[in-house]
């Protein structure tokens, strides 16, 4: 069992979570996730997230589909990809949130542990 959560399985909580709230396409997503952990001093790599959305695709959970950003396509031309569920995903989803939840419930003993026994 590793030491702490892997940044990847951290990542596709958050995609999975964002899917289920309908919350955008790759880029969006991953301004969102810069912004919101810019506090914490975290800023995930372009590349984890892209290749954990490519994960999810490949483990069935997501698919993507391609739509023009905007709803004149005479106007606009950038293509964007958006994600959703496959008809397995949810259930898929469902089970990794579980399994990254326990994970991370002992990440916390571990740390506040060591909180605890040293300041």
């Amino acid at each position: 069992m590793a030491f702490m959560i892997a940044q990847r399985a951290f990542i596709k909580v958050y995609l999975i979570t964002m899917v289920e709230q309908q919350r955008g396409y790759g880029y969006q997503m991953l301004e969102e996730l810069r912004r919101d952990f810019s506090d914490y001093g975290y800023s995930p790599p372009q590349s984890e997230i892209y290749r954990a959305l490519h994960e999810l695709v490949q483990e069935g959970v997501l698919y993507r589909k391609k739509q023009l950003k905007g709803n004149d396509p005479k106007v606009d031309f950038q293509e964007i990809v958006l994600y959703h569920f496959t008809d397995e995903g949810r259930e898929k989803a469902d089970l990794y949130k579980k399994q990254i939840k326990t994970d991370l419930d002992r990440c916390l003993g571990i740390l506040n542990k060591a909180v605890k026994d040293n300041y």
